[in-house]
């Protein structure tokens, strides 16, 4: 399983959101480069790193600070947040990210993630953002009436490397992830599953571990609070 530790971008900066609440950020480091190489040093031999001012706007805001996580990260990057055009995602896998996270997209331009899917299989992961078993999209602040696992089904056979799945309600919360609801998902695709919201620390980790369709975990907070330990983490999911 893949230990994802995030950035988190705003302003510039590396923070942290309550909830997906964009009033709600806690600062953490002012510099992304200085913080993917904390996450190399670990040992993370993957990133996950979003633009959340991009992801309200629709379009990159933080691209110098993605860049510089990119940069200084020898690993694999994703990279999420306001990417909704297929020149969006052409920029990005040119400018050496691995994989891009498309959200909204996904819900709103459906046609396009899957003509971008195949254009670079195993190279697109689709964010399921999830409110109450809706998704979210927008940065977050808009639910739809569409279910979590009717937009999975949409992008089987579509050559997405995986699902992003996000409790928002967890996220930020150190509540511990939404096993339950993760699990589900991965049950009801044949799309490996990312998991993510509401780590709290390794029990999380471990319950996660061996699970059938879990590709992957993304930890923020709580490594930034000092709650889970990265090298503890890594080597619990090897």
């Amino acid at each position: 399983m893949i230990v994802f530790p995030a950035i988190d971008l705003k302003g510039g900066k590396c923070v942290r959101l309550a909830e997906g609440d964009m009033d709600r950020a806690t600062i953490y480091n002012d510099d992304p480069g200085a913080q993917a190489r904390l996450f190399a040093d670990a040992g993370a031999k993957a990133l996950h790193v979003v633009d959340l001012d991009g992801a309200f706007a629709g379009a990159s805001r933080n691209g110098e600070g993605v860049a510089k996580a990119v940069e200084a990260f020898k690993g694999r990057v994703q990279v999420g947040g306001g990417i909704r055009t297929r020149e969006d995602v052409e920029n990005w896998l040119s400018a050496g990210v691995w994989r891009v996270v498309m959200g909204t997209a996904a819900l709103e331009s459906a046609d396009l993630v899957r003509e971008v899917a195949r254009a670079h299989p195993g190279r697109i992961v689709v964010a399921v953002d999830a409110r109450d078993g809706f998704v979210a999209t927008r940065g977050w602040a808009t639910r739809s009436t569409v279910s979590v696992s009717e937009l999975a089904q949409r992008f089987e056979d579509a050559g997405v490397a995986a699902l992003l799945f996000t409790d928002v309600g967890r996220d930020g919360m150190l509540k511990g992830v939404n096993i339950d609801a993760t699990l589900s998902l991965a049950a009801s695709t044949t799309l490996p599953v990312i998991a993510s919201g509401g780590v709290a620390g390794m029990d999380d980790i471990r319950a996660l571990v061996g699970q059938p369709g879990i590709e992957g975990v993304i930890t923020g907070r709580a490594l930034y609070d000092g709650r889970l330990d990265l090298a503890e983490a890594l080597a619990a999911a090897a």
